[in-house]
């Protein structure tokens, strides 16, 4: 007698499967059939635990987004740092670049739901926190300080078309590509002194 699957392992492969389908495919193109086959599943079992394609997507991109703050740990005193590491992380899993531009792109901006608000408010108090304890200019909007920041860090992650084919050229290319986000950042939001 074949083993049962637990609810867990059914719902882990539905996310693993999720995941794949929305970075590939953006939440317009995913389809559920797909997500449930790829995860040994049906597509009724994937509805009784995610009541539509948006709230799978939601929580897919909830969960990476956890993964990225995890990974890169925001320090607004080292925010040429942050860039870095998120540039790092960006050129490691493209896909999941890839996964969080779908959401910006598709979902409705006054979403209240979306993730990324969330994350982004939370980024925004940390700033304006370390602007008010002398730690950044505070002649900057902090709004302005996330945004730009994240552009710069993610400004390689969109643009693999110059990408060099040979791994050795590409190792050196994505290193090049790292030091000048961490000195255009540096150079636009220098730490106070």
């Amino acid at each position: 007698m074949p083993p049962t699957t637990s609810p867990e392992a059914t719902r882990d492969r539905i996310l693993a499967a999720a995941r794949t389908e929305f970075a590939r495919y953006g939440i317009a193109g995913a389809r559920i059939d797909r997500i449930a086959k790829a995860a040994k599943t049906s597509k009724e079992r994937v509805y009784a635990y995610f009541k539509s394609k948006e709230a799978l997507y939601r929580h897919v991109s909830a969960a990476e987004l956890s993964a990225i703050v995890e990974a890169t740990r925001m320090d607004p005193a080292d925010l040429p740092g942050y860039a870095g590491r998120l540039h790092d992380y960006y050129a490691a899993h493209p896909e999941r670049y890839r996964l969080m531009q779908w959401g910006r792109l598709e979902l409705d901006p006054g979403d209240t739901e979306d993730p990324i608000r969330a994350t982004m408010a939370g980024k925004l108090e940390r700033v304006a926190k370390a602007q008010a304890d002398g730690l950044l200019d505070p002649s900057w909007d902090p709004i302005d300080i996330v945004v730009l920041l994240n552009q710069i860090a993610a400004s390689w992650a969109g643009t693999i078309d110059f990408l060099p084919a040979d791994p050795a050229e590409r190792e050196q290319y994505l290193r090049d590509r790292r030091a000048a986000v961490v000195t255009a950042v540096g150079r636009l939001f220098p730490a106070a002194r």
